[in-house]
Protein backbone atom coordinates (compact mmCIF):
# COMPACT_ATOMS: atom_id res chain seq x y z
CA UNK A 1 0.00 0.00 0.00
CA UNK A 2 0.89 3.19 -0.65
CA UNK A 3 -0.49 6.27 1.47
CA UNK A 4 -0.49 9.64 -1.13
CA UNK A 5 -0.81 13.40 0.24
CA UNK A 6 -1.66 16.42 -1.70
CA UNK A 7 -1.62 19.62 0.12
CA UNK A 8 -1.81 23.01 -1.80
CA UNK A 9 0.39 24.78 0.94
CA UNK A 10 -0.08 28.46 -0.45
CA UNK A 11 3.48 29.12 0.04
CA UNK A 12 5.79 26.22 0.98
CA UNK A 13 8.36 28.61 3.00
CA UNK A 14 5.14 29.79 5.09
CA UNK A 15 4.08 26.32 5.66
CA UNK A 16 7.47 24.66 6.89
CA UNK A 17 7.28 27.71 9.60
CA UNK A 18 4.09 26.47 10.64
CA UNK A 19 5.62 23.45 11.40
CA UNK A 20 4.55 21.26 8.25
CA UNK A 21 7.83 19.05 8.58
CA UNK A 22 6.29 18.21 11.92
CA UNK A 23 2.68 17.08 10.67
CA UNK A 24 4.67 15.23 8.06
CA UNK A 25 6.76 12.93 10.31
CA UNK A 26 3.24 12.08 12.15
CA UNK A 27 0.86 11.24 9.34
CA UNK A 28 4.04 9.89 7.62
CA UNK A 29 2.90 9.38 3.30
CA UNK A 30 4.78 7.76 1.18
CA UNK A 31 4.30 10.37 -1.59
CA UNK A 32 3.79 13.57 -0.75
CA UNK A 33 2.41 16.35 -3.78
CA UNK A 34 2.64 19.67 -2.99
CA UNK A 35 0.79 22.80 -5.32
CA UNK A 36 1.77 26.56 -4.89
CA UNK A 37 4.83 25.94 -3.53
CA UNK A 38 6.03 29.80 -4.52
CA UNK A 39 9.81 28.41 -4.67
CA UNK A 40 12.84 27.74 -6.97
CA UNK A 41 14.50 24.58 -5.67
CA UNK A 42 16.72 25.18 -2.96
CA UNK A 43 14.57 27.19 -1.35
CA UNK A 44 12.38 24.44 0.69
CA UNK A 45 14.40 23.44 3.54
CA UNK A 46 15.41 19.99 1.09
CA UNK A 47 17.37 18.73 4.28
CA UNK A 48 14.64 18.88 6.55
CA UNK A 49 12.74 16.55 3.71
CA UNK A 50 15.24 13.76 3.34
CA UNK A 51 15.84 13.66 6.78
CA UNK A 52 12.20 12.16 7.01
CA UNK A 53 13.35 9.67 4.18
CA UNK A 54 12.42 11.94 0.65
CA UNK A 55 13.96 12.18 -2.52
CA UNK A 56 12.39 16.00 -3.79
CA UNK A 57 11.51 16.72 -7.43
CA UNK A 58 10.27 20.33 -8.04
CA UNK A 59 8.88 21.67 -11.12
CA UNK A 60 9.10 25.87 -10.32
CA UNK A 61 7.37 28.64 -12.25
CA UNK A 62 9.45 30.96 -14.03
CA UNK A 63 7.72 34.08 -12.40
CA UNK A 64 9.71 33.94 -8.98
CA UNK A 65 7.12 32.89 -5.82
CA UNK A 66 4.39 32.06 -8.61
CA UNK A 67 2.79 29.28 -8.80
CA UNK A 68 4.85 25.58 -8.66
CA UNK A 69 4.63 22.12 -8.08
CA UNK A 70 7.05 19.47 -6.20
CA UNK A 71 6.64 15.48 -5.41
CA UNK A 72 8.76 14.07 -2.43
CA UNK A 73 8.17 10.52 -2.17
CA UNK A 74 10.51 7.91 -0.02
CA UNK A 75 10.44 5.15 -3.04
CA UNK A 76 13.05 6.81 -6.00
CA UNK A 77 10.48 6.83 -8.84
CA UNK A 78 12.07 5.19 -12.10
CA UNK A 79 11.29 8.39 -13.76
CA UNK A 80 10.12 11.94 -13.33
CA UNK A 81 8.53 14.02 -16.15
CA UNK A 82 8.08 17.83 -15.50
CA UNK A 83 5.96 19.71 -17.00
CA UNK A 84 3.44 18.39 -19.61
CA UNK A 85 4.81 19.09 -22.84
CA UNK A 86 3.15 22.15 -22.94
CA UNK A 87 4.96 25.61 -22.44
CA UNK A 88 1.89 27.88 -22.36
CA UNK A 89 1.36 25.71 -19.08
CA UNK A 90 4.89 24.37 -18.12
CA UNK A 91 6.37 28.08 -17.30
CA UNK A 92 3.62 28.82 -14.35
CA UNK A 93 5.06 25.10 -13.09
CA UNK A 94 1.93 23.46 -12.94
CA UNK A 95 2.70 19.95 -13.65
CA UNK A 96 5.07 17.02 -12.52
CA UNK A 97 5.03 13.19 -13.32
CA UNK A 98 6.65 10.46 -11.18
CA UNK A 99 6.63 7.09 -12.84
CA UNK A 100 6.73 4.09 -10.30
CA UNK A 101 6.48 0.42 -11.90
CA UNK A 102 3.32 0.79 -14.23
CA UNK A 103 1.39 3.56 -12.14
CA UNK A 104 1.66 7.42 -12.76
CA UNK A 105 1.45 9.77 -10.25
CA UNK A 106 0.86 13.12 -11.40
CA UNK A 107 0.27 16.11 -9.38
CA UNK A 108 -1.16 19.36 -10.87
CA UNK A 109 -2.13 22.20 -9.93
CA UNK A 110 -4.86 24.26 -11.77
CA UNK A 111 -5.20 27.27 -12.78
CA UNK A 112 -7.85 30.02 -11.11
CA UNK A 113 -10.03 31.43 -13.03
CA UNK A 114 -11.00 34.01 -9.61
CA UNK A 115 -9.71 36.80 -11.74
CA UNK A 116 -12.01 36.40 -14.12
CA UNK A 117 -11.51 37.20 -18.11
CA UNK A 118 -8.39 36.15 -19.39
CA UNK A 119 -7.86 33.77 -16.62
CA UNK A 120 -10.87 32.28 -16.52
CA UNK A 121 -9.99 31.18 -20.78
CA UNK A 122 -6.81 30.22 -19.98
CA UNK A 123 -8.10 28.14 -17.18
CA UNK A 124 -10.62 26.67 -19.77
CA UNK A 125 -8.04 25.55 -22.35
CA UNK A 126 -5.67 23.85 -19.14
CA UNK A 127 -8.62 21.71 -18.74
CA UNK A 128 -9.27 20.61 -22.15
CA UNK A 129 -5.31 20.26 -23.07
CA UNK A 130 -4.85 18.56 -19.48
CA UNK A 131 -7.85 16.28 -19.99
CA UNK A 132 -6.11 15.39 -23.73
CA UNK A 133 -2.65 15.58 -21.87
CA UNK A 134 -3.66 12.23 -19.70
CA UNK A 135 -5.65 10.60 -22.47
CA UNK A 136 -2.58 10.68 -24.57
CA UNK A 137 -0.60 9.29 -21.69
CA UNK A 138 -3.11 6.55 -20.81
CA UNK A 139 -2.29 4.70 -24.55
CA UNK A 140 1.19 3.85 -23.17
CA UNK A 141 0.61 4.56 -19.08
CA UNK A 142 -3.23 3.33 -18.43
CA UNK A 143 -2.40 3.39 -14.30
CA UNK A 144 -2.58 7.06 -13.20
CA UNK A 145 -3.14 8.58 -9.79
CA UNK A 146 -3.88 12.74 -10.76
CA UNK A 147 -3.33 14.41 -7.64
CA UNK A 148 -3.95 17.52 -6.34
CA UNK A 149 -5.82 21.17 -6.63
CA UNK A 150 -8.01 21.02 -9.29
CA UNK A 151 -9.57 24.62 -8.29
CA UNK A 152 -13.24 23.27 -9.58
CA UNK A 153 -16.07 21.62 -6.80
CA UNK A 154 -17.28 18.42 -8.72
CA UNK A 155 -20.53 18.50 -7.40
CA UNK A 156 -23.46 20.58 -5.02
CA UNK A 157 -22.32 18.68 -1.89
CA UNK A 158 -18.90 19.71 -2.72
CA UNK A 159 -19.09 23.05 -2.18
CA UNK A 160 -21.12 25.57 0.51
CA UNK A 161 -24.33 27.02 -0.55
CA UNK A 162 -24.22 25.94 -4.39
CA UNK A 163 -27.59 27.75 -5.39
CA UNK A 164 -25.67 31.44 -4.57
CA UNK A 165 -21.83 29.94 -5.92
CA UNK A 166 -23.34 28.93 -10.08
CA UNK A 167 -21.73 32.12 -11.32
CA UNK A 168 -18.74 32.01 -9.34
CA UNK A 169 -15.16 30.51 -10.94
CA UNK A 170 -14.52 27.11 -9.37
CA UNK A 171 -17.90 26.21 -9.51
CA UNK A 172 -19.15 27.53 -13.12
CA UNK A 173 -20.90 24.90 -15.14
CA UNK A 174 -18.66 24.60 -17.41
CA UNK A 175 -16.57 23.91 -15.30
CA UNK A 176 -18.44 21.18 -14.31
CA UNK A 177 -19.34 19.93 -16.76
CA UNK A 178 -15.87 19.60 -18.14
CA UNK A 179 -14.79 17.51 -14.58
CA UNK A 180 -18.67 15.33 -15.77
CA UNK A 181 -16.84 14.61 -18.97
CA UNK A 182 -13.90 13.72 -16.76
CA UNK A 183 -15.23 11.37 -14.47
CA UNK A 184 -17.27 9.99 -17.64
CA UNK A 185 -14.42 9.48 -19.69
CA UNK A 186 -12.98 6.67 -16.33
CA UNK A 187 -11.41 9.24 -14.19
CA UNK A 188 -12.63 7.78 -10.63
CA UNK A 189 -12.94 10.50 -7.48
CA UNK A 190 -11.08 8.50 -4.85
CA UNK A 191 -13.29 10.43 -1.60
CA UNK A 192 -16.28 10.01 -3.47
CA UNK A 193 -15.88 6.31 -3.61
CA UNK A 194 -15.07 5.98 0.16
CA UNK A 195 -16.90 8.99 1.58
CA UNK A 196 -20.69 10.56 0.13
CA UNK A 197 -21.12 12.82 3.18
CA UNK A 198 -21.45 16.41 2.68
CA UNK A 199 -19.76 19.47 4.05
CA UNK A 200 -16.13 17.79 3.33
CA UNK A 201 -13.76 20.35 2.16
CA UNK A 202 -10.37 21.43 1.45
CA UNK A 203 -10.35 25.33 0.86
CA UNK A 204 -11.81 28.14 2.95
CA UNK A 205 -11.28 31.52 2.28
CA UNK A 206 -9.26 34.20 5.04
CA UNK A 207 -12.62 35.88 4.94
CA UNK A 208 -15.15 36.16 7.75
CA UNK A 209 -14.51 32.93 9.04
CA UNK A 210 -15.34 31.09 6.60
CA UNK A 211 -12.83 28.11 8.16
CA UNK A 212 -14.05 28.22 11.68
CA UNK A 213 -17.82 28.04 10.26
CA UNK A 214 -16.70 25.44 7.86
CA UNK A 215 -17.91 27.20 4.98
CA UNK A 216 -15.44 25.83 1.91
CA UNK A 217 -14.69 24.00 -1.13
CA UNK A 218 -13.78 20.83 -2.03
CA UNK A 219 -11.29 21.84 -4.62
CA UNK A 220 -8.57 19.38 -4.14
CA UNK A 221 -8.58 15.19 -5.53
CA UNK A 222 -7.06 12.04 -6.21
CA UNK A 223 -8.70 10.92 -9.21
CA UNK A 224 -7.42 7.79 -10.31
CA UNK A 225 -7.98 6.06 -14.14
CA UNK A 226 -10.89 3.51 -13.46
CA UNK A 227 -7.79 0.43 -13.81
CA UNK A 228 -7.02 1.60 -10.09
CA UNK A 229 -10.30 2.04 -9.18
CA UNK A 230 -10.59 -1.60 -7.17
CA UNK A 231 -7.08 -0.37 -5.87
CA UNK A 232 -8.49 2.32 -3.28
CA UNK A 233 -8.32 1.82 0.18
CA UNK A 234 -8.66 4.58 1.92
CA UNK A 235 -9.62 7.75 1.12
CA UNK A 236 -9.37 11.20 3.60
CA UNK A 237 -9.39 14.80 4.18
CA UNK A 238 -7.07 16.54 7.20
CA UNK A 239 -8.73 19.86 7.94
CA UNK A 240 -6.99 19.82 11.26
CA UNK A 241 -3.78 20.83 9.63
CA UNK A 242 -3.43 24.40 9.16
CA UNK A 243 -0.46 25.24 7.45
CA UNK A 244 -2.69 26.85 4.69
CA UNK A 245 -5.88 28.02 3.53
CA UNK A 246 -6.09 25.13 2.00
CA UNK A 247 -5.80 21.47 4.11
CA UNK A 248 -4.31 17.88 2.85
CA UNK A 249 -6.40 15.42 0.84
CA UNK A 250 -5.07 11.62 1.27
CA UNK A 251 -5.71 8.49 -0.42
CA UNK A 252 -4.10 5.24 0.11
CA UNK A 253 -3.42 3.42 -2.84
CA UNK A 254 -2.83 -0.68 -2.83
CA UNK A 255 0.55 -0.59 -5.35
Amino acid sequence: MKRILSYNVNGIRSALNKGLISFLAEVDPDIICFQEIKAQPGQMQETDFENLGYFGYVASAVKPGYSGVAIFTKQKPDRVVYGMGNSKYDVEGRVIRADFGDISVINAYFPSGTTGGVRQEFKMDFLTDFHSYLNELRQTRSKLIISGDYNICRLWIDIHNPEKQQGTSGFLPEEREWFSRFVDDGYVDSFREINSEPHQYSWWSYRAGARKNNKGWRIDYHMVTSELKDKIMNASIIPSAVHSDHCPVMVDIDF
